[in-house]
C-alpha cells in the first residue's frame, strides 16, 4: 500500500486527529495511538457502546495500535520521545502551547528526528486572538459563516448533520498536508511542522460562496444558487412523509425532468425564483410518495434521487455494489493500551523496564 512503512503517532483525541490517521492508516501506514494510562481516549467511552468500547471510537480507529504513555510525567515523556526516533509522523490536537510546556515541542521533536512531520490539528490555529480558545465543530462552523447560511430563508441557522469543520479541516485537510510534506521529507530530508486550524479549514471550503459574495450576488440562509433558490436544485416533499433530490442544474437534465412531469411549461423556469413557480414542482412532487417517484425517476437521466433515510443507505444498490460498509468494517480497533508492550519491545524497552514503567503508572 502508498504508506506501507510509514510510521504514524497519534496523540490527538475525539474525532478530527483520528479522522486524519484513519485515513492514513486506510492507506497503509502504521497507526500508534498513544493514550492516557487508565482513561485514554474520551471518545472510547461515549455511547452507544459495543463490548465496553465505544461504535464511534471503532468507526474511525480500526487498524491502528494503542499504547498507553503517561506524558506529564518525565519518564513517559522519555518513552515517547524515543517512539518519535521511529516515527515519519506525529498528529497532535492539544491547544496551542501544551506540547511546548509538556517539552515535547516542534523545536525539541525536530531536534531529536529532524525528518519527523508534526501536525497540530487546533479549533483556530496556533495564532490570532482566539488560539487558546476552547471550542467544538459547531464553534468553528459559526466563526467561518458557514452555520449562519445553513437552514430555511426565514428560520435560525441549523447545525448541519456532518462535522464539516472537524472532519474537513480537522480530518481530511490535515491528512493532505501531511502527504504533501511527506514528499517534502522524501526530497529534502527535512521535516516540518503543520499548523492545522479547523476553522481556517471551514473558511476554506466557502470559497465559492465567498467568490460570489464579493462579486455582488446575494448569498444569504436559504438562498443560494445551491441551496434552494432555484427550482431546479432543491429538496421536495413527497406525499407521505418522503422527500426526493433535484439536482437538474444543466438545461439538459431540467428539459427531461419536465417532460417526463409532463409539464414543458416549466422548461423556461429552471432558474426562476418566482414563488408560484416552486410552488409547481410542490405540488406535483406531492401528488406521489417518495417510492413512486423513484419507479418513475430511476431511469431519467436527469440528476434526481430519492432522501434516503440512514437505515436504507446500506441496502441502496450503489452503496451496496462499491461495498462501502464492508470496507469500512475491516480491520480492528485496539483496546486501550493494547500493544503497550509489543511496541516498547520495538524500541528496545525490555520486560524489567516495561514492568517498572507500569508500576509507576508511566504506561
Amino acid at each position: 500500500m502508498p504508506l506501507t512503512g510509514i510510521r504514524v503517532l497519534d496523540l490527538s483525541r475525539l474525532l478530527p486527529g483520528a479522522y486524519c490517521t484513519m485515513l492514513l492508516a486506510d492507506l497503509g501506514a502504521e497507526v500508534i495511538k498513544v493514550e492516557e494510562p487508565g482513561t485514554g481516549d474520551y471518545m472510547r467511552w461515549t455511547p452507544p457502546l459495543v463490548d465496553g468500547q465505544s461504535a464511534l471510537f471503532n468507526a474511525i480507529n480500526r487498524n491502528k495500535r494503542s499504547v498507553t504513555i503517561n506524558l506529564k510525567a518525565a519518564p513517559g515523556r522519555d518513552v515517547l520521545l524515543s517512539l518519535v526516533d521511529t516515527a515519519d509522523v506525529l498528529v497532535e490536537g492539544n491547544r496551542p502551547g501544551v506540547m511546548d510546556r509538556l517539552g515535547l515541542g516542534w523545536e525539541v521533536m525536530h531536534a531529536r528526528n529532524p525528518r519527523l512531520v508534526m501536525c497540530s490539528i487546533t479549533g483556530y490555529g496556533q495564532d490570532g486572538p482566539f488560539a487558546a480558545r476552547a471550542g467544538h465543530d459547531l464553534n468553528y462552523m459559526a466563526i467561518a459563516g458557514a452555520l449562519g447560511l445553513n437552514g430555511d430563508r426565514d428560520g435560525p441557522p441549523v447545525p448541519l448533520s456532518v462535522q464539516v469543520a472537524d472532519i474537513g479541516g480537522g480530518g481530511l485537510q490535515p491528512a493532505v498536508a501531511i502527504l504533501g510534506a511527506l514528499v517534502s521529507v522524501q526530497r529534502a530530508g527535512e521535516g516540518r511542522w503543520i499548523d492545522a486550524s479547523m476553522t481556517d479549514g471551514a473558511v476554506s471550503w466557502l470559497r465559492l460562496a465567498f467568490a460570489a459574495r464579493g462579486a455582488g450576488e446575494r448569498v444569504t440562509r436559504g438562498d443560494q444558487r445551491l441551496a434552494g433558490r432555484y427550482p431546479c436544485y432543491r429538496v421536495y416533499a413527497c406525499k407521505g412523509s418522503g422527500y426526493y433530490s433535484v439536482a437538474a442544474l444543466e438545461p439538459k437534465f431540467w428539459n427531461a425532468l419536465c417532460q417526463s412531469l409532463e409539464r414543458p411549461d416549466l422548461i423556461e423556469r429552471q432558474y426562476s425564483e418566482d414563488a408560484d413557480d416552486h410552488a409547481a414542482l410542490e405540488e406535483i412532487f406531492a401528488t406521489r410518495t417518495r417510492d413512486e417517484w423513484q419507479a418513475t425517476l430511476s431511469a431519467l437521466d436527469a440528476c434526481c434521487e430519492p432522501v434516503l433515510d440512514l437505515d436504507e443507505v446500506a441496502s441502496h444498490p450503489q452503496i451496496a455494489a462499491r461495498r462501502i460498509f464492508e470496507r469500512s468494517e475491516q480491520g480492528h480497533a485496539p483496546r486501550l493500551g493494547e500493544h503497550t508492550d509489543e511496541v516498547l519491545r520495538g524500541i528496545g524497552l525490555d520486560r524489567e523496564r516495561i514492568d517498572f514503567l507500569r508500576s509507576g503508572g508511566l504506561i
